[in-house]
């Protein structure tokens, strides 16, 4: 079966938001890793955000530290999983969405792949302090979003369908056809 021309185009914005977002993550770390210290914060509002390195070997907030390896092939496995689902979008909004979730995953999985102690057990370089709850990165963020993005469009979604069921279906705006 072939692919339509909007699911090429869908699956080619994913891929191109993924890489702009893997470009600023991995760019940022780089900048952290040169100009930021593991034991001085520099704040920026205050207490609740600021900037300092920190290496990460789990998770959020270092879960699973000691099983590194795992965590480098669940990530793997997550991006492989959302190239997939990428491919079958039929939303602009989830092409969005799944194209920050995969620049994070891999943002984070480079990481893990190529940063020290060794290959596929690299830790995460992290640089966004978050008040004294943790520290993460961009790539983190664009997850944080890209997730966010995915249910709500999931919600809207779900919630247009069942308006449709009940033959009450409101009028499609510009940015639904757009949406398409």
């Amino acid at each position: 079966m072939m692919a339509s021309s909007g699911t090429v185009r869908r699956f080619a914005l994913a891929c191109i938001v993924a890489a702009v977002a893997v470009v600023i993550d991995q760019g940022s770390k780089a900048l952290a890793l040169e100009k930021l210290s593991e034991t001085e914060r520099i704040p920026l509002i205050g207490d609740l955000l600021g900037f300092q390195l920190a290496f990460n070997p789990g998770a959020i907030l270092s879960l699973g530290s000691g099983v590194t390896w795992l965590l480098t092939l669940v990530g793997v496995a997550a991006v492989a999983l959302i190239i997939f689902a990428a491919t079958r979008t039929r939303s602009v909004t989830t092409a969005l969405a799944l194209g920050l979730i995969l620049g994070g995953a891999i943002g984070n999985l480079i990481d893990r792949l190529f940063a020290p102690p060794a290959f596929g057990r690299g830790h995460v370089v992290d640089f966004l302090a978050y008040g004294d709850l943790f520290i993460g990165n961009l790539a983190d963020v664009a997850l944080g979003v890209g997730i966010v993005m995915l249910l709500i469009a999931t919600f809207a979604r779900r919630r247009n369908s069942a308006l449709i069921g009940r033959g009450s279906a409101p009028h499609e705006t510009q940015a639904e056809a757009i949406d398409r």
